[in-house]
């Protein structure tokens, strides 16, 4: 009785393992890009429980933002990039910004971030 071979061919584990490693490279130039920004959203809802940043001026929210972003070793995102904005019941604090990783030759992959947190004033410190 003849046996039949079955399984894969060279020619198509050459083709798996370059989709599989194409799509782990794309992965590693991703990822990061929301682990910063997870960074960032958990920076804001920090900075929102602070019972003495509530009340506090600009400046030092702005301080504790760069901070946070030290302490999480965020360097792409400045303390420039918090936008703050006062309302009647406190603070809406806002991070716009768009991050742009090289891929393959002249293929860019594009993020757009928007990360939005209020900090209402007497809120915090429970």
């Amino acid at each position: 009785m003849k046996r039949l071979q079955s399984g894969m061919t060279m020619l198509g584990f050459l083709i798996t393992l370059s989709v599989v490693i194409l799509l782990a490279y794309c992965a590693m130039k991703i990822v990061p890009m929301y682990i910063e920004f997870y960074s960032v959203k958990k920076a804001l809802a920090s900075m929102a429980k602070e019972a003495d940043l509530a009340n506090a001026p600009k400046d030092k929210i702005r301080a504790s933002f760069a901070r946070h972003m030290q302490i999480d070793y965020v360097s792409v995102i400045k303390p420039e990039m918090l936008k703050i904005e006062t309302t009647d019941a406190g603070y809406d604090l806002l991070v716009d910004y768009e991050r742009r990783e090289a891929l393959i030759a002249n293929l860019d992959v594009v993020g757009k971030f928007h990360a939005e947190q209020v900090m209402a004033r007497g809120a915090g410190g429970e």
